[in-house]
């Protein structure tokens, strides 16, 4: 699960990756504008900066900036940065693999299982970028399967073409692929 951490991280970088290129953020602004504590932010942007992901100046006119382009960062690197390895249980880790006390490895299906996990959840963040275009909504849905949209400043946009109910595979609640053998409630 990504923890508080790892949300407010890669908040901060959207906010980072959506200014002018090379446009100082105050970090008051950042945890304002994505409604994060801002000494937990301090802190998360001092991970990120030893992690070379942003750029910070001090004084006055001092701030943070992405220290290379948004298209060269991945969510997965960052979310390995603050939160550790994307495997759901040690067994299933490639970078802090720990083995098991009561199952074989070779045998045990919740193993299997929750590695094809851990690879799928490497397969989506490690080809997400923080992105700069505004053009890219953020979505959610309700606990009925039902897409809710929001406009660029976050603010909910009221239902009509989002208020319908989501198509197989885009919302909680809903079957998975034919073929899957996963159930889901």
């Amino acid at each position: 699960m990504l923890t508080k951490k790892g949300k407010y991280g890669l908040k901060a970088l959207v906010h980072l990756a959506r200014m002018p290129a090379g446009q100082l953020a105050f970090v008051g602004d950042i945890a304002t504008g994505n409604n994060i504590p801002k000494k937990f932010l301090d802190a998360i942007l001092g991970e990120l900066r030893n992690a070379g992901f942003v750029q910070s100046r001090k004084g006055k006119e001092g701030g943070y900036r992405l220290a290379r382009p948004a298209d060269e960062i991945k969510v997965g690197h960052v979310v390995r940065v603050l939160d550790g390895p994307l495997a759901p249980i040690p067994c299933a880790s490639r970078t802090q693999y720990q083995r098991c006390e009561d199952c074989n490895e070779a045998t045990c299906q919740v193993r299997h299982l929750m590695l094809e996990v851990r690879q799928a959840i490497a397969e989506v963040l490690d080809q997400r970028k923080p992105r700069r275009d505004a053009r890219h909504r953020r979505r959610s849905y309700d606990r009925e399967g039902r897409r809710r949209s929001y406009d660029r400043v976050g603010h909910e946009r009221p239902p009509g073409r989002a208020g319908r109910p989501a198509g197989r595979g885009e919302g909680p609640g809903l079957k998975p692929a034919p073929g899957t053998g996963l159930a889901c409630a």
